[in-house]
């Protein structure tokens, strides 16, 4: 094989990033040693949304990357969601000061660089930072993405979604932690063993486990979390007055200390949009990038339920308009399920100090298209700012990998001051609609004022029926939802009249069989084998119903 010279290599970086529509700017490839801004590294912004991968080693560039990226797609009219760990995003509302140094790098890649700012939103989740807080409703978080913070094993969170169904059926609404721990609370009384054994699937026992997990919730200050008003995910997609993309920066303070909450939180967020957002087919932009930094902390000692249900938001969210970018240290960190699905890739440079880390660094090589660059040695030496790229172009082929030399942001790369971040989050219009928690009457209301009307026996609202629709209701859990034989005996023939279930809010349903496969392979392995056949039967108004949220989410809470 005849060696390229420089120029030919120039070539093939320009002929391979040459494209018609509009672009994020990423840099100038580096070929040979040298900087050829006259080779410049792009990004298709109608593929942002076909999800990407911004990894590399501690220190490397990756918070400036997605900082430099949230810039361009503002300016593009996109709205951008940045989890900022570390606190250094703020700075994007800050215009940053040219200095000798920066001024002669963005010469050297051909950036025309001026300090900008750009509309920033700052939330805090429950209010634990500074910022407009973040809340969901337990009802609306759902049983899997709690079972996945409480830490349940499978049969407990089988057994959580019996307390939900319990809960929907008697109108008692679980809005906050004490809503559930009340509902969980009546079951494992004395007063409520009745319901308790109706519930089939159900064991005190393993009810008891459930309440001490949500207690120890509680003791470690997570009820701030959950609760009204509920944020609206549309929030996230909102565009400034002058017609940039509002970046909505989520604050996480206390990351360290609640790292199962943060990731899982992020996933309820991409859920929601998920079963909010209609079908959109191919967009000249998407409707939003969402950037998921620390993405290992979303899969380290996850079920293969969660993995499944996460799999399948990231392969159907994209038709949406929505593109998820995954940012963590290297590749490995995802799952091959999901890394398959990332077309964009901006790879910071990798540390061989271990045996581990070489076997991680050839992972990573692997994972590249043919290339005229050594990546792994590339890979070691690539300085901090440099990264290997290759991107989907707009045909749908991968772009020739390109040691880049990336673009500087224009705004501050560090915090804003606090005075900034204070004013702006005051003079928000999210204020006045999230800035107060508020405490309306649910099932902890409902529960506590039926004991004192009963004399102190807590009893829920009576269920509709009788017997033999209580114990077709146990037979039909435990078969459709439990996914196992029933041990109760079938029901006699009634002449009752036939129980209205409640009526639930209507959601369109895709056409797509491919879709609703992949649904229904999800929602399978997380509520339970038998569950797989039945979703995947879309006649029956069960499976309608439950194809609304991948990870047995709400498809529509009171705002």
């Amino acid at each position: 094989m005849a060696i390229k010279s420089t120029a030919d290599k120039v070539a093939t970086i320009q002929k391979g990033y040459t494209l018609e529509g509009p672009t994020i700017e990423l840099g100038a490839a580096i070929i040979d040693g040298e900087v050829h801004k006259e080779a410049p590294v792009r990004l298709p912004l109608s593929m942002m949304n076909r999800h990407g991968l911004v990894a590399g080693a501690t220190g490397t560039g990756k918070t400036v990357t997605l900082h430099m990226m949230a810039e361009q797609l503002s300016a593009a009219g996109v709205p951008v969601f940045l989890a900022d760990i570390k606190g250094d995003l703020s700075g994007l509302a800050s215009a940053a000061t040219g200095s000798e140094k920066l001024m002669a790098r963005t010469a050297g890649i051909g950036q025309p660089w001026s300090g900008k700012t750009f509309p920033v939103e700052f939330l805090a989740l429950g209010g634990d930072g500074n910022g407009i807080p973040v809340r969901a409703t337990i009802t609306s978080f759902g049983p899997i993405l709690l079972s996945r913070i409480m830490e349940l094993n499978d049969t407990q969170e089988s057994s959580l979604q019996l307390v939900f169904h319990f809960a929907d059926k008697n109108n008692l609404e679980l809005i906050d932690l004490k809503d559930l721990r009340a509902v969980i609370q009546f079951l494992t009384s004395a007063e409520g063993k009745d319901e308790l054994e109706e519930l089939g699937g159900l064991s005190k026992a393993t009810a008891g486990v459930i309440l001490r997990e949500l207690i120890t919730l509680e003791a470690q200050g997570m009820e701030k979390f959950f609760g009204e008003p509920e944020f609206d995910t549309a929030e996230l997609m909102r565009t400034a007055p002058d017609g940039r993309g509002v970046i909505t920066c989520l604050e996480l303070p206390t990351l360290q200390t609640k790292p199962m909450l943060f990731s899982t939180f992020l996933m309820w967020l991409l859920a929601d949009l998920f079963d909010d957002l209609p079908e959109a087919g191919d967009l000249d932009k998407p409707k939003l990038v969402f950037f998921l930094d620390e993405a290992h902390l979303l899969f380290n000692g996850a079920s293969k339920a969660f993995l499944d249900a996460i799999t399948t938001t990231v392969r159907l969210i994209r038709s949406k308009g929505v593109g998820i970018f995954f940012v963590t240290q290297t590749p490995k960190d995802v799952p091959a399920e999901v890394l398959g699905q990332l077309a964009n890739r901006v790879q910071h440079a990798l540390r061989a100090y271990t045996p581990e880390d070489a076997k991680a660094l050839k992972a990573t090589v692997s994972t590249f298209p043919m290339s005229d660059y050594d990546l792994e040695e590339t890979l070691t030496s690539a300085g901090i700012g440099e990264a290997v790229i290759t991107v989907m172009n707009e045909k749908g082929a991968p772009t020739p990998v390109a040691l880049t030399r990336l673009r500087a942001p224009e705004s501050v790369m560090g915090p804003s001051v606090d005075t900034l971040i204070s004013s702006t989050v005051a003079d928000s219009a999210l204020l006045p609609k999230y800035g107060t928690a508020v405490d309306n009457v649910s099932a902890y209301e409902k529960i506590a004022g039926e004991a004192a009307a009963d004399g102190g026996a807590a009893a829920p609202a009576p269920a509709p029926g009788g017997t033999s629709d209580v114990d077709a209701e146990a037979r039909r859990i435990e078969e459709e939802i439990l996914g196992r034989p029933s041990s109760r005996p079938a029901p006699a023939p009634s002449r009752q009249e036939p129980r209205e279930e409640p009526r639930q809010p209507q959601r369109r349903t895709a056409d797509d069989g491919g879709m609703a496969g992949d649904l229904a392979g999800a929602l399978g392995g997380a509520l339970g084998g038998g569950l797989k056949s039945m979703a995947r039967s879309l006649g029956t108004q069960l499976g309608r119903e439950l194809l609304r949220g991948v990870f047995g989410t709400a498809p529509r809470r009171r705002r």
